[in-house]
């Protein structure tokens, strides 16, 4: 998540679920920052690694929800 993403190229999926493209991961941890949510890195085995831009405490409600499901 955020600045412990150590990949120096990501494919970056913005907060509206459109491909951005691959960029360094300074930039889109910069285009998260400027929207006030957080990067989290979804496929780090994928080539580049691919992050997302979402509001982190909404995604873990969100999959502890579905955990207890």
């Amino acid at each position: 998540m955020n600045e412990d993403i150590r990949s120096v190229q990501v494919r970056l999926i913005d907060q509206d679920g459109e491909m951005q493209g691959v960029m360094t991961a300074r930039e889109a941890i910069q285009r998260a920052f400027s929207v006030g949510l957080d990067l989290l890195e979804i496929s780090p085995n994928a080539e580049p690694p691919v992050v997302k831009i979402l509001d982190f405490g909404k995604y873990k409600y969100e999959q502890q929800k579905k955990k207890n499901e």
